[in-house]
């Protein structure tokens, strides 16, 4: 698949990883619609240019994620959404038993799991049901979905029961997501980002996110969006990556 006249959906967009994707799928010649709750999305949107499109909308809700579909097969002209690049997530912290002795507080265990892995699902879904009906391109392929797990998927520290378990929903989803949508052309890879700066990292605080950055073996930095984006777009322009969750983390392994 090429990006350069193809339409592409991207959550999160409005800063971080869905950000940068943004800009470098356009920059490639793509046309973006990018999919945030924040008011920021419109103008990041208007900044790109006249291939971008901004829609607000929750990725937990069929309906606003329904909307950012049509928009993107609208702004498609004629040609379908050929995939989705979904970085909306929230990090949480909570120990199951904290230092007075409470229990974690149960809703906020649901709102990570609605946001980062039923939210997935959602946008899977929905996105899959539009690529299903492109006409097939080279090797029959029709669409390609990248997800955003996280090292924690796999590493999770203390206090991070709850993001871990939605991070590795994600992971899990993969490969059966990538067999079930096979007949229909449309791959499915996940990306797992270590540490890196974007806005989820300003909620940690400063000392920890400068041990975290001098736990990476190499390069011994945070990540840096245009990293992700970039590992976005060899996905989508490299048919035989498919089913596999790839680690972009400079080496590190959390302890």
């Amino acid at each position: 698949m090429h990006v350069k006249d193809n339409t592409f959906l991207i959550t999160g967009a409005a800063s971080g990883l869905g950000a940068a994707t943004a800009e470098r799928l356009v920059a490639a010649g793509g046309r973006v619609v990018l999919c945030d709750l924040s008011g920021a999305v419109d103008a990041h949107a208007q900044r790109l240019g006249k291939t971008a499109r901004a829609a607000r909308g929750d990725v937990t809700s069929g309906d606003d994620i329904q909307a950012a579909v049509d928009v993107a097969v609208e702004l498609s002209d004629g040609r379908g959404l050929a995939g989705v690049v979904h970085c909306a997530g929230v990090v949480s912290v909570a120990k199951l038993v904290d230092r007075e002795g409470n229990p974690a507080d149960l809703e906020a265990y649901n709102r990570t799991i609605q946001i980062n892995l039923v939210g997935t699902f959602n946008v899977m879904r929905l996105a899959a049901a539009a690529m299903a009906q492109n006409p097939a391109g080279e090797d029959g392929e029709r669409g390609v979905i990248i997800n955003t797990a996280s090292i924690a998927a796999m590493d999770g520290q203390v206090g991070q029961c709850a993001y871990s378990a939605s991070k590795a929903g994600v992971v899990g989803m993969s490969l059966p997501a990538a067999r079930e949508l096979s007949r229909h052309g449309v791959r499915v890879m996940a990306i797992a980002p270590g540490v890196f700066e974007t806005p989820m990292m300003s909620e940690i605080p400063d000392e920890a996110a400068q041990a975290l950055a001098a736990a990476v073996p190499f390069p011994k930095r945070l990540g840096r969006a245009d990293e992700y984006a970039r590992l976005a777009e060899q996905i989508i322009t490299n048919p035989m990556l498919n089913g596999e969750v790839i680690r972009l983390d400079g080496g590190i392994r959390m302890q």
